[in-house]
């Protein structure tokens, strides 16, 4: 492994083609069925927000956030956020994730969404949300999590999840 420092860059349609082989070996192909997923196929990411890690010439992370309406909450939803085997537990996953709820929530975003794991996530802002969102599909609501912009947005949190255009 390279011992350069990360350099954190916006993503661009260069860097497609390796953010598809990292979701691969993080994910693999289980990841088209889950239900964030569903959200996702909806349409477009937003590019200005979604984000590659890169170590000397190789990319080596990344994390996608895909615009979207959450009960009347008009927000994001992060993923995936993936980082490569070899670069694993160095602070990249992390720093991907500041970076885009910072970027989102600057941009005028009421909240950025997740599913995941509460104590990765808890110590980068984010809570469970404790309305009930509905997914298009099963969804752990547990690991339903928001980064909000500093408003108690849980209440218009209930409802459906989409994609906004």
């Amino acid at each position: 492994m390279s011992v350069l420092t990360p350099v954190y860059l916006n993503e661009h349609s260069d860097h497609n083609s390796i953010i598809d082989t990292i979701n691969a070996e993080a994910f693999g192909p289980g990841r088209f069925v889950r239900a964030a997923e569903r959200v996702r196929e909806q349409g477009a990411h937003d590019v200005s927000l979604s984000f590659v890690a890169r170590v000397g010439d190789e990319v080596v992370g990344s994390v996608r956030m895909t615009p979207i309406t959450a009960g009347s909450v008009a927000g994001h939803l992060l993923g995936p956020l993936a980082v490569r085997p070899s670069h694993k537990n160095l602070g990249i996953g992390r720093q991907l994730v500041r970076i885009c709820v910072d970027a989102a929530l600057q941009a005028g975003s009421e909240g950025v969404i997740l599913v995941g794991d509460p104590p990765y996530y808890g110590p980068l802002g984010f809570e469970p949300v404790r309305a009930r969102l509905d997914f298009p599909g099963p969804v752990d609501r547990a690991r339903v999590l928001i980064a909000s912009n500093g408003a108690d947005v849980h209440g218009q949190l209930a409802g459906r999840i989409v994609w906004r255009g």
